[in-house]
């Protein structure tokens, strides 16, 4: 019977994806052999009714058989015969002949069912393993799981074992490398909860598997579930308190649950500070007798909000609005991120005017009036040379999702202006 082989200790929990695979001994061409040239054997029947047509072309040069049994057959001829190759097989119900057989498919699939089931289970293992040296996870991959189905199969197609027992025991033993085996291939390809799930089929086979915790642990860690991927280092580290890879795995782990409280800690931290910030700056308009309000939709505006400066947790502090300064007769606006209360509007039409765009020079400080609306939709005009605090206070005007709303209209425009928002307010 052969001998049980598993993955070397030293070698699954330390790959380095980034390395070539290991070299592959090539065959060394004998004296007189040109490993290049190109074979003039023909892979396909040739059609020597269609080459006779091609060859009727005194311009057309004379084939190898290797081109003219590629050239004188159609795509959908070539692609049927490929098919007939294991190889390039896609679609078996019509690989066969025309009696339905393939000699070359057939032998393949005795090659599978030849000997006993647990022969045929660890030369899939075998596979497996050798395409794990190559750091050909997907193959691997396939490999382990059919020997993991032909365990499992219940149909028991394979030769009948000598001995029974020891037939079991090999059955057994397979179940289990295949399992853990897997599941390096699964970890290697980022499939981190199928990993688990190997691990936790393979510990049900040996609770004292170490691989099984390790692997586990690594791909909990992965799925960023810390605490159960250090239970999984953890009880490994029971079995074998001087694994290597265990104890690699645990500091990581530790590692990562330490960034992680230290981002929870400072994530509550700002939590804690900006719900300090806001009950003082809550308690401060109140004492303001500020009215504030939103609405589902607020405007968009940055970093931009009502705030207590220069310190947000001291109410001695100023209040500070940003405010948008509308030009309703031109359809035109300007923002001011921080207006301080103890500011007017004309402090701020100072440096913002003349207008760019005011090419009839309509808009100067002395030419032209303040507006603001209403809690009920009405107007009040604005003293310019108000603090805006003075205009805020005592709860007419109404501050919505933080933001101060001037009306900045040309005197002579005014009654125009005026007109046209009692006609939506009644609208």
């Amino acid at each position: 019977m052969s001998r049980v082989e598993e993955l070397p200790d030293d070698f699954d929990e330390s790959l380095d994806l980034n390395k070539a695979p290991p070299e592959v001994v090539q065959d060394v061409p004998q004296p007189g052999f040109d490993a290049f040239a190109a074979s003039n054997e023909a892979p396909f029947p040739i059609n020597e009714e269609r080459l006779m047509e091609m060859m009727q072309d005194p311009n057309h040069p004379e084939m190898p058989p290797a081109m003219a049994s590629v050239k004188s057959h159609s795509k959908e001829e070539l692609l049927a015969m490929m098919n007939k190759t294991p190889l390039f097989m896609t679609d078996i119900e019509n690989a066969g002949d025309e009696n339905g057989e393939n000699v070359l498919l057939d032998a393949l699939q005795a090659m599978q069912n030849e000997g006993t089931r647990g022969e045929v289970v660890q030369s899939f293992k075998d596979q497996g393993n050798e395409a794990v040296q190559e750091l050909r996870w997907i193959d691997a991959k396939e490999f382990y799981t059919k020997a993991i189905a032909v365990i499992y199969a219940k149909e028991d197609k394979w030769e009948k074992p000598e001995d029974i027992e020891e037939e079991k025991k090999l059955l057994r033993k397979m179940e289990e490398l295949s399992h853990i085996n897997r599941a390096l291939c699964n970890l290697e390809l980022g499939n981190y909860r199928a990993c688990t799930i190997d691990c936790a089929t393979t510990l049900k086979l040996n609770p004292k598997n170490v691989k099984a915790f390790y692997r586990s642990s690594m791909a909990l860690l992965k799925l960023d579930k810390a605490d159960e991927a250090e239970d999984a280092a953890s009880r490994g580290l029971l079995i074998d308190p001087e694994n290597k890879s265990l104890q690699t795995a645990a500091k990581k782990i530790a590692e990562r649950k330490a960034a992680v409280a230290r981002v929870a800690a400072k994530r509550k931290a700002e939590e804690d500070l900006a719900r300090r910030q806001n009950l003082v700056l809550s308690t401060a308009l109140r004492a303001r007798q500020i009215r504030t309000r939103k609405t589902d939709q607020p405007p968009e505006m940055e970093d931009a909000g009502i705030k207590l400066v220069p310190d947000p947790l001291s109410p001695e502090s100023s209040v500070e609005f940003p405010a948008v300064f509308l030009y309703p007769m031109d359809a035109q606006s300007d923002v001011v991120k921080g207006f301080s209360e103890l500011h007017s509007i004309t402090d701020h039409l100072e440096y913002i005017f003349p207008l760019p765009w005011d090419t009839k020079n309509e808009y100067s400080i002395n030419n032209v009036e303040c507006f603001m609306q209403t809690v009920s939709g009405g107007l009040i005009k604005a003293g310019k040379k108000l603090p805006l605090l003075q205009i805020l206070t005592g709860g007419k005007i109404e501050v919505v999702d933080e933001l101060v709303r001037i009306f900045i209209v040309p005197k002579s425009k005014t009654n125009a202006f005026i007109a046209d928002m009692k006609a939506r307010k009644t609208g």
